[in-house]
């Protein structure tokens, strides 16, 4: 068989064995994406590929497993960002709120997972593991609010120093009128808690995805952790 002939079948046959992994990749998240971006933030340089958007004091730092946050002085929120960038994003990660955060603050305290963030809007899933509790909210750059899902006594929602699972999913819809239509979609545990459409998600002009730890009010001295932080892309097969 001439060499030409062999170096065809062999490179079809990696591109055959390539496409197919990811295809059961996206198989075993159940949905039809493709990883682009993984970070079980082990070492130190995994953790630096992580970046501050927002918070005004933010200390991280204090493991060498996990991206550890702690809330500081006059601050609601620390927001922080993969590499990635995009608008149609799947993110995950495994988010633990502490023991270190103060007893009274416990219940009021999220950990969430960010999409389309900048320009000051995002979507957002934010988990309170005291209370078993999520919220699929929107924050539009005007400064508004909107709760586009809400979830309580969930079960598969873990407390305190607990590892929960979290996923989000906003991918522009195809099959509408209205191409700013967004269909949101919530995982908690492995299960789907919420399917949402954004009528208006257009006005979300950000592309960065990540995490983030907070409260609606002072959240000082909350501390939380991430790991196997994840992104993905719809896929083209």
């Amino acid at each position: 068989m001439p060499a030409s002939t062999m170096t065809k079948r062999l490179t079809i046959s990696l591109l055959f064995a390539v496409f197919g992994g990811l295809a059961l990749a996206a198989s075993a998240f159940g949905v039809r994406a493709v990883g682009i971006y993984a970070n079980n933030m082990d070492s130190v340089g995994k953790r630096k590929q992580i970046a501050k958007v927002t918070g005004r004091s933010c200390e991280r730092g204090g493991s060498t497993r996990a991206f550890k946050v702690q809330v500081g002085k006059r601050t609601q929120e620390c927001i922080y960002r993969t590499p990635v960038i995009g608008r149609d994003i799947e993110v995950s990660a495994t988010a633990r709120l502490l023991s270190g955060t103060p007893r009274d603050m416990r219940k009021r305290t999220f950990v969430a997972l960010d999409v389309r963030t900048g320009g000051g809007g995002k979507y957002q899933l934010a988990v309170f593991p005291r209370l078993r509790k999520y919220q699929l909210r929107k924050d539009s750059p005007g400064g508004t609010r909107k709760f586009l899902a809400i979830g309580k006594h969930i079960k598969r929602i873990h407390g305190i120093n607990q590892a929960n699972l979290l996923r989000l999913r906003a991918f522009n819809r195809e099959d509408t009128q209205a191409k700013g239509d967004v269909r949101l979609t919530v995982f908690i545990g492995g299960k789907r808690q919420a399917v949402v459409t954004d009528p208006s998600g257009a006005e979300l002009q950000g592309r960065f995805s990540g995490f983030s730890i907070g409260s609606g009010k002072n959240a000082t001295g909350a501390v939380g952790s991430f790991d196997d932080v994840g992104v993905r892309v719809p896929s083209p097969f």
